[in-house]
Parts: structure tokens; sequence; C-alpha cells
């Protein structure tokens, strides 16, 4: 036990340490790569494959490796990696190994298994020590990766069982070398929320990121659980631009604040640093479809089955996004998901490459932007800060200082934010004293004439209505609070200039 101490103790004043680093070198660029394993695969042991994704500009490659719990501390594919990984140290390409279980109910139905997984994930770092950085983990949101999402009741379970297999993994790793880099998960960006919907039920990023930190701090642990955090940000349509972003809860490329508020109300207070803290966030996957031209069809087969951009259109996203994370200090890195085109139309054609080889536009807009961003931030520097109130909390009150008639038949107004919130209302008489006024917080408030609680959606505005008739004539106030539904301890209080009723 009292080994075990020194080494949790040691740990922590490494990880510590390694984030007061962070914030020191936070002006650094962020690196550029491809998350693809035609390199892996290659017969050259990824010769070309390397040569060419340096030529795109790229320095850095994630590469796949998957755990079978029927094997599980065999490296499946070793031979493959053997061979690559020397390649890509020659070619001066940093190989960041990508981990995650072989299927989505791998974790969940095998005894003991993120045990096994995070011993697993040690005996890499043990056997290819040249690999400094490991992503644990792949859109555990998602049930293609992780199942189940929900219980029968609806809560979700997807983040609770990503906590194990990451706190586990993360202590595998900083015991095999503190140095490691440990990034969690690779979040998609995307989900629905829906216990019960007939297909995909998943989980929105903000929600597992809240509920992540749920699972952390019910541990008691004081350890961190990553050093980075990975993201996975596809736009929602191949045909957006980069600058769409998604709505609440889910997050593109330009919705990261939305994450990074996440972070803070997930884990602040906590042995998990926050963004502030010096945690980073990795875009290890983003790609748009680009439509095939018709004289490059040969190279292909099957049949495309999604509404595909333009590949001038796809070149322009790629070169906003690694403008966006030239500008953002918190991004450690970003990697374009395949070099390649796969010739497979139902598989992924959001390469900088087609399938036949030949140069897409993207490919010279990839290379110039990740030129540029080597020499730093071409437009307006990204600097955020953690809200302690409701983001983007507004009021419609409607009255003003005019006269309004006791005998309206509802008396109300509107309220909106940019996050989902609870929210308390009522109506006081403008005499009310200030303080009793900002004390709203329950229906319970004896001053107030009228009363009303509920819950607004993100971007909606919804009109508030009170149960109540007829005011006596008088001069009154509008009062709402709200709380955040992702972090309570955030609110926002607003007050209406006083009316008069006759």
């Amino acid at each position: 036990m009292e080994n075990r101490a020194n080494i949790q103790r040691w740990l922590l004043r490494a990880a510590v340490l390694g984030g007061a680093l962070l914030v020191a070198s936070g002006a650094s660029a962020a690196r550029f790569g491809f998350a693809d394993d035609a390199g892996k695969y290659a017969d050259d042991g990824g010769v070309a494959y390397f040569n060419d994704l340096r030529a795109a500009g790229g320095t850095e490659n994630r590469i796949t490796v998957v755990w079978d719990p029927n094997r599980p501390e065999a490296i499946l594919e070793r031979a493959f990696l053997d061979r690559a990984l020397p390649v890509a140290s020659v070619k001066g390409i940093r190989v960041v190994l990508h981990v995650f279980p072989i299927g989505p109910t791998a974790i969940s139905s095998t005894p003991g298994a993120a045990k096994s997984f995070a011993a697993f994930v040690g005996q890499l770092a043990t056997t290819y020590p040249q690999v400094r950085e490991f992503v644990v983990g792949n859109e555990p949101n998602q049930p293609r990766f992780s199942r189940p999402q929900f219980s029968s009741a609806g809560q979700g379970l997807a983040a609770a069982s990503a906590f194990e297999v990451l706190a586990g993994s993360y202590d595998a790793l900083k015991a095999v070398d503190p140095g490691i880099r440990v990034v969690g998960f690779g979040v998609s960006g995307r989900g629905n929320d829906l216990p019960l919907a007939p297909s995909n039920a998943s989980t929105s990023p903000v929600r597992f990121l809240r509920d992540l930190g749920a699972a952390y701090r019910a541990s008691g642990r004081t350890l961190p659980l990553m050093d980075e955090l990975g993201l996975h940000l596809y736009p929602r349509f191949d045909r957006d631009s980069a600058l769409a972003g998604d709505q609440w809860p889910r997050a593109g490329v330009v919705n990261l604040g939305r994450i990074k508020q996440a972070v803070w109300d997930a884990f602040a207070g906590t042995g998990q640093p926050t963004v502030e803290q010096g945690l980073k966030l990795r875009i290890d996957e983003i790609g748009w479809q680009a439509m095939i031209p018709a004289e490059k069809r040969f190279a292909y087969h099957g049949r495309e089955t999604a509404a595909v951009t333009s590949e001038r259109a796809q070149a322009n996203n790629y070169a906003k996004v690694i403008g966006i994370a030239a500008c953002d200090r918190s991004i450690s890195a970003v990697y374009l998901l395949h070099l390649r085109d796969d010739p497979d139309l139902e598989r992924f054609q959001s390469g900088v490459r087609r399938a036949d080889g030949s140069a897409k536009p993207a490919y010279e807009a990839v290379r110039a932007a990740a030129a540029r961003a080597k020499r730093g931030c071409a437009g307006k520097q990204a600097n955020w800060r953690h809200s302690a109130r409701v983001i983007g909390a507004r009021a419609q009150f409607g009255v003003g200082s005019r006269v309004a008639s006791r005998l309206r038949r509802s008396w109300g107004f509107n309220v909106t934010a940019a996050e989902e919130a609870s929210y308390v209302a009522a109506i006081f008489p403008a005499a009310t004293p200030r303080a009793t006024v900002r004390r709203l917080a329950s229906t319970r408030s004896v001053s107030a004439v009228a009363t009303t609680i509920g819950r607004v959606r993100a971007d909606w505005n919804p009109r508030l209505r009170f149960p109540h008739g007829a005011l006596k004539p008088g001069r009154y106030v509008y009062a709402v609070r709200l709380r955040a539904s992702m972090n309570p301890r955030r609110s926002s209080m607003i007050v209406s200039r006083p009316f008069v009723v006759r």
C-alpha cells in the first residue's frame, strides 16, 4: 500500500508539472497529420506513403491498434507495426497509436475487460518505446463503438464505462513512462441523447463529458484521466462549411468553446486539468467527402451513399480547419481522415488524393495551409475563458416602462439561452428590495405575486406564461433565474424594468 501511495504521489506531481509546462508552451503551433492506416499496410513498409504524407505538409500519422478480449495480450497486426514504425521514424513522421476494443461490447460483456485493456495499452508502450502518444478509445459516445449507451431506464452508461477504461490506461501508460501523452477517446461531435431511438441511440459530446466528470468525481480519483481530449468533429453533412458548426449539445470545429465549457463544468476543482489549466484538445479525426470527377470514376467501385461536397469546397474546408487550429493555443494537432480516398464508395472519399493517386485541389490547399500555420496565426487569436453564467441567457420582457391593463388574460415574457437551462420566473411588486428579487431560486418566494418554472432548450425562444389572470393596479417587475442544465452552479439572473398596471 505504501508503494502504491508513493507511485500515486509521483504521478500526480508529474501530471501537475506537465500541465504547467503546457501552459508555458501554449503558444506553439498545432501540428498537422493524417489518421490513416495505409502506411501500416503498404508492401514497402510505408516508404512511399510517409514520403507523401510529409510532402502534403504532415508530420504525424495516427495508426489504429485494436484489442481483442479473446486474445487480451496479442498485438494484432504486430508484423505490420514492426515494419512500418521504423520507416516512419526514418522519414521523420511521429506515429500516434490509436487503441480501442475490437467490438462495441468488448468491454461491457467481458468480466475484467477494462483492466485487461489497460494492461494491453501498457504492453504496447513497452513494446514500442518510440511511440510517445496514445489515443485511448474511439467515439465511446457512439453505439457503433461502445454499447450499451443507455440503461433500460434511459440513464447514460457510456461515460462511466469509458472512464474505467481511460483511468486504467492512463495509469498503465504513466507507469511505463510519465512523459507519454495520453489522449482521451476521440469523442464524436455528434449524438442524439435519445435512449429509445430506433437506431443510433447515442450520447452528445456535451452530455458525455458531463457524465464523464460525474463518474470521475464519484470514483474519488485524484489523478488526471488524460493529457489531451481527442475530438472527431465531422460536419453534419459533407456539404456543410467548416464554419457551419452544429447545434448544442453537439459540436463542430467552430464550437470548441462549447467543448471547453463542458470540460470545465465536468472537472473544475478536481485532479483532471481543464483547458484553462493546460488540457489540450486534439482534433484527431476530421474529413469532408468530395465528389469524384467522371474521368476518375474508374478508380472506384460501389455506390456513393452520402451527399458529398465539391472538391473545391473540400479544399477550402481543410484550409479553414488548419487555420482555426493555428489560432487556438489549446489545439495540439489536427489529423485529416485519409491521405488517399478509399476506392469503395460506401466508405470515405475524404482524402487529399483520389484513389488513383492523383492530387485533389485539397492536396495543395492543405500543404499551403500547413506551411502558413507553422508561421503562426494568420487571423484572430482564440481567447476563451469559462463562464460562470448560463451562456447566451437573454430575456425579452416587452413591457418596458409602458402602462399595461390589469385585465390582460396572461402575463409573461420570452427567454432564451445558447444551452439548455432550467428557469424559475416570477412577478414581483416593484417595491420589493432588489436583494430579495435576486435571491429568486424557487417558487417559494413569498414576495412574488406569481411564479412559474420550466426548462429552455438551447437557442429556442419560448414565452414564459404565469398562471395568473389579472394583476392589481401597481408597479411590478419580471424576474427570471436560469440555471445551466449541465452545471446548475452556473446561473444567470435577469430583472426587467418596472412596468405599471392600471
